[in-house]
């Protein structure tokens, strides 16, 4: 690589000048002030999410008492304490009659529907002929 001595002392004295170190030395400052640099950003980053996500939960919060509040206006109002009356305690308004008909009388006339626990009973639409025979093909060739 080098041929002789004096070649790697020349080296040596270009690496040791003055202005060479002071150009290593502003080149190590320039990255350290960089590196630093660039963590303030990536914490103000981290720190902006996190307050971001405190308004959006701040602002849930006060949505929902907000909500509440309008809640509890309307349990005091007079509507609702009649609409409770009434279901409550059978009351009717004036000019109003109320039947009172018995539970057992009631459910004669109701059909009852084997409902799953758990699971809404699916909505079955009424089909023409045309269209069950069609979907009966369909079920029996492609065995579903």
């Amino acid at each position: 690589m080098f041929k002789n001595k004096d070649q790697i002392l020349e080296k040596f004295k270009l690496l040791t000048d003055v202005r060479n170190l002071g150009l290593i030395t502003f080149g190590v400052v320039a990255l350290l002030v960089t590196w630093s640099g660039v963590k303030v950003v990536q914490t103000n980053y981290e720190l902006d999410k996190k307050i971001a996500i405190a308004r959006q939960k701040n602002e849930v919060s006060r949505l929902e008492n907000e909500n509440l509040k309008l809640k509890n206006k309307y349990y005091e109002s007079n509507q609702y304490l009649e609409l409770a009356a009434r279901r409550q305690f059978g009351k009717a308004a004036d000019g109003e009659k109320l039947y009172i008909i018995p539970e057992e009388v009631a459910l004669r006339y109701t059909k009852d529907r084997p409902v799953q626990q758990g699971q809404a009973e699916p909505f079955e639409e009424k089909k023409s002929s045309f269209q069950a025979n069609l979907d009966a093909w369909h079920e029996f060739l492609f065995r579903k």
